[in-house]
């Protein structure tokens, strides 16, 4: 993982923040974390945190549907354009993500600091949950093989039939599961999609050519393009694979919602 990479005015900001918020009763701590945690932050960057608050604040506000604090004034952030973002949870959110919280949930946490806290809990908590979670990389591994055979399938069926919204839907589902074989071969945290391209590019062992036939694919998704982003990963390892990957991807794309409430995309 990159070092953290605050400017100036990025830590005047945060120390502004603890002097906002700590008063209140109601706060536990304060956790600053986001694309500076992650060394990807730019000057212009804003402050990503999360506020600890005590279960009562945070019932109070989940009622009130206000769990995001957000906030650019000038007794508060100096920098043009700059402003807080903060996520509002509780220390028992902190426990659930340490204990079964996704990738993305723990990569959140990645490079976090705690900028202030009353409770000693709090620092454990943060250490303990960006960590990959080994007792699921087996059984994702083959469950990420099987989305990209399908999107392979699909990508040359949608050409076929001339299925422009299949076709980039396809491309951009190929470029994810790909890019997830070889963060979780490399045991690196999925950061979701927003980091996942920088993620990949630091990760050591992978295609040399990989991040180029993604963007190929991206940018003119069709068989041609896909057989070589596709054909890469796959051929990258002996991958684990599953004894069908198309009853894999059914189980995982068609009959999720016998297991578990569906996304919101198949809700």
């Amino acid at each position: 993982m990159r070092e953290p990479n605050y400017h100036a005015h990025h830590l005047r900001t945060i120390t502004r923040l603890v002097e906002r918020l700590s008063p209140d009763p109601s706060s536990v701590a304060i956790l600053v974390g986001g694309s500076q945690a992650k060394g990807l932050g730019k000057e212009t960057s804003d402050i990503d945190f999360c506020w600890v608050v005590t279960e009562e604040e945070h019932r109070r506000r989940r009622a009130s549907g206000e769990l995001v604090y957000v906030a650019s004034d000038e007794g508060l952030v100096d920098y043009p354009g700059g402003y807080v973002d903060g996520k509002i949870i509780t220390l028992d959110f902190l426990q659930k993500v340490r204990d079964r919280g996704s990738e993305p949930a723990r990569a959140a946490f990645l490079g976090s600091m705690v900028a202030w806290s009353r409770s000693p809990e709090v620092d454990v908590l943060v250490r303990a949950i960006p960590v990959y979670p080994e007792h699921e990389r087996a059984d994702k591994i083959q469950g990420f093989v099987a989305q990209l055979e399908a999107m392979r399938y699909y990508l040359e069926s949608a050409e076929q039939h001339g299925n422009r919204y299949l076709l980039t839907w396809a491309a951009a589902r190929a470029v994810l599961f790909g890019y997830r074989l070889i963060l979780a071969h490399n045991r690196i945290l999925y950061p979701y999609h927003k980091w996942m391209r920088a993620f990949v590019a630091d990760a050591p062992d992978r295609p040399a050519d990989l991040l180029r036939l993604s963007d190929e694919l991206l940018e003119a998704p069709g068989k041609r393009t896909g057989e070589a982003f596709c054909g890469a990963v796959l051929s990258f390892r002996e991958w684990d694979r599953p004894a069908q990957w198309q009853t894999r991807f059914m189980d995982d794309s068609e009959l999720n919602w016998l297991h578990a409430a569906p996304p919101l995309e198949d809700a």
